[in-house]
């Protein structure tokens, strides 16, 4: 949203651009819940947001901005729908919606509570009816206001493809009357899994924004672990409580990922006394809770992690996923960290999850416990497999190996690649370093 600071006072533009960043996903999602449309919605949200423009400056900014944004937006959006139809008397359609509208949007009340909105969102987004990648594709732009192009990346797909399913999705909701609500006990089991992996895709997009001049965006990653958190008091499953741990371990290095210049930081490089400890001890915690039983003893200052000879069917893969940070979290230091208990949790996790990217990662493990000579063969494979060839990070992952085994040709080849694929700038600068720094 642009504002035209000739026309709107300094302090009152940065007020609504903040509150645009900040909050507008939720005044969309309670807009949604009333109006009962996603482009109605839509609509309203931005209606809200110049009346904001409009009538701030002469009023003042209201002590409570959300609600007035809701408020604000539900009048223009049922006053536009009325006038519509006052010109549009025979459309049987705009009839219809002027008599459903009104009656479900008459209950808003400004003291109202509004901040579980974006959790029945997600819940409706994620029916059954959909299919799964319209469900994420879809929770995504609604949820987290990501651009199709960043959605796209996400996935790994077109950006005409995440556009189309976007718009078929919303109109499945419309047309099958999909409920606004968060489902009952019973069939909450079944969406769980669709509605992590949202979670999930929103949370990386904070922790490590898919492009742009920042590497994270700190309020995306607050969201999820709200939305996380929520999740778990609704169902305390052992995924729901594995993602919650996998977030916040993750969320704990956040201070220690950047430099002062804003500059990407390497997990080897990074100064662990930033580490948020008291993520750290509650991600922790949540690991040991997810696991239940089935984990080791583990030394006095250290995560509890699972038995590697336990079935994979045991764990889902956001615990695994949550016990390997918790064994980054648990190492002193970068030379400390323990990679056999790191291979063997990638071991079981690629036996549940067999993707490529979960490869990956198993094979930089297997590099760090043997040596870079035995990773190496394993990273080529899955690049000469194809699935990864667009994924900059595969092609970095063998840069950096070959570096360390002195093929500085082939590190260089490597990294020209993923510079290419990159489309983040701190990403970009540091892989630009790295190139800079391979001797000739």
């Amino acid at each position: 949203m642009s504002l035209d600071s000739g026309a709107v006072p300094d302090d009152i533009a940065a007020t609504v651009a903040a509150l645009f960043r900040r909050d507008s996903r939720k005044v969309l999602a309670t807009l949604i819940r009333l109006l009962g449309d996603f482009d109605l919605a839509e609509e309203a949200l931005q209606d809200a947001f110049r009346a904001a423009v409009e009538q701030w400056p002469r009023d003042g900014i209201p002590a409570n901005p959300v609600p007035w944004l809701v408020s604000a937006g539900r009048f223009k959006a049922i006053d536009g729908i009325r006038r519509r139809a006052r010109f549009d008397a025979i459309d049987g359609d705009v009839a219809t919606a002027v008599e459903a509208i009104p009656d479900s949007a008459a209950r808003w009340d400004e003291g109202e509570e509004i901040a579980d909105d974006p959790l029945r969102l997600i819940f409706t987004c994620c029916h059954p009816s959909l299919s799964a990648d319209a469900q994420v594709a879809l929770t995504l732009r609604e949820i987290s206001g990501l651009t199709t192009e960043e959605i796209a990346r996400a996935f790994l797909a077109p950006p005409a493809t995440l556009a189309q399913r976007i718009v078929r999705a919303k109109a499945k909701i419309r047309a099958a009357r999909i409920p606004y609500k968060v489902p009952h006990a019973g069939e909450l089991g079944e969406r769980l899994a669709s509605v992590l992996r949202v979670i999930y895709l929103v949370f990386n997009e904070g922790y490590s924004a898919s492009a742009g001049s920042s590497l994270t965006r700190a309020d995306l990653s607050a969201e999820a672990i709200r939305l996380g958190r929520l999740v778990v008091e609704l169902l305390p499953e052992r995924e729901a409580m594995g993602l919650l741990a996998l977030m916040l371990l993750q969320e704990s290095r956040r201070a220690a990922r950047t430099g002062t210049n804003g500059e990407l930081v390497t997990l080897e490089a990074q100064d662990r006394s930033r580490w948020n400890r008291a993520q750290i001890d509650e991600g922790v915690a949540w690991v040991e809770r997810a696991l239940a039983a089935e984990v080791t003893t583990a030394s006095p200052g250290t995560a509890a992690v699972p038995r590697r000879d336990s079935p994979a069917a045991r764990f889902g893969p956001y615990a695994l996923q949550a016990a390997i940070a918790a064994v980054h979290a648990g190492a002193k230091s970068a030379e400390a960290t323990d990679w056999a208990e790191i291979v063997g949790l990638y071991d079981v996790l690629v036996r549940l999850q067999p993707t490529p990217v979960v490869a990956l990662n198993r094979a930089v493990a297997v590099a760090m416990r043997d040596g870079p000579a035995t990773g190496l063969p394993l990273i080529e494979t899955l690049l000469a497999d194809g699935q990864l060839q667009d994924y900059h990070l595969a092609h970095a992952a063998r840069a950096d190996i070959c570096r360390r085994l002195g093929r500085h040709a082939d590190a260089r080849a490597s990294y020209q690649r993923a510079l290419a694929l990159a489309r983040q700038g701190p990403e970009r600068a540091f892989l630009a370093a790295r190139l800079r720094d391979l001797p000739p």
